[in-house]
């Protein structure tokens, strides 16, 4: 087999598979676009969700994922809030959510977050609104069908360094948070809580993940 038949099969293999990106909190799909459009050079079909995510329409969210997913192979690919709001959705159990095969997290608390309980507890739920519903669920593991691979960031430039000093974090989010039981793979890149969107090194790691078994 020559180089280009191998590359040829690997962007079949991609192509076979579908891409939901879910952006984090205060955030919109528009942050996203410069990650999709990298991913769609793989050749992936990919929708860039954007919800509100003070105030997440939980039903709404569902119902553009399952009308999206219908019952193809689809990827999960979600930035701190976005990986809670994948984990409800693979809770809620519908028939296109098992089709969901892998879920990739980049910066997502999914023990909790602890700058969001601080928040809760000044009264400051204002600034989170419902969305303190996902980042308060004290979660231990990963029970679901679909693989979870969880990408954390290491550099802290944001609040935690100031909150809880001597923590290990990328900022926003401790490195605690990101793990989980049964997760399939965990990965650290010295990246800030924002910069994962937009590391190339993040991207690749993703493209591969896509190409995993």
């Amino acid at each position: 087999m020559n180089i280009h038949t191998e590359i040829n099969q690997q962007v079949n293999e991609v192509s076979d598979i579908q891409v939901i990106v879910l952006h984090g909190l205060y955030m919109s799909g528009f942050v996203m676009k410069p990650l999709c459009h990298r991913l769609a050079k793989s050749g992936v079909n990919i929708l860039n969700l954007t919800y509100k995510s003070r105030d997440p329409d939980s039903k709404q969210i569902f119902n553009q994922l399952d009308d999206f997913i219908a019952d193809k192979p689809t990827v999960l690919v979600c930035h701190s809030l976005g990986g809670l709001i994948a984990r409800a959705y693979l809770e809620n159990n519908s028939e296109s959510s098992q089709f969901i095969t892998k879920v990739i997290t980049l910066g997502t608390p999914h023990k909790g977050s602890s700058i969001a309980k601080q928040m809760h507890e000044k009264g400051l739920d204002k600034l989170l609104k419902n969305s303190v519903e996902y980042l308060l669920s004290p979660n231990n593991d990963w029970p679901f069908k679909a693989k979870l691979y969880s990408i954390a960031g290491d550099l802290p430039l944001g609040l935690m360094p100031i909150l809880e000093r001597g923590s290990e974090s990328d900022g926003t989010v401790l490195l605690d948070e990101t793990k989980l039981m049964g997760m399939a793979e965990h990965k650290v890149f010295h990246l800030s809580h924002t910069s994962l969107i937009y590391s190339r090194q993040v991207v690749s790691y993703i493209q591969d993940i896509l190409l995993s078994e």
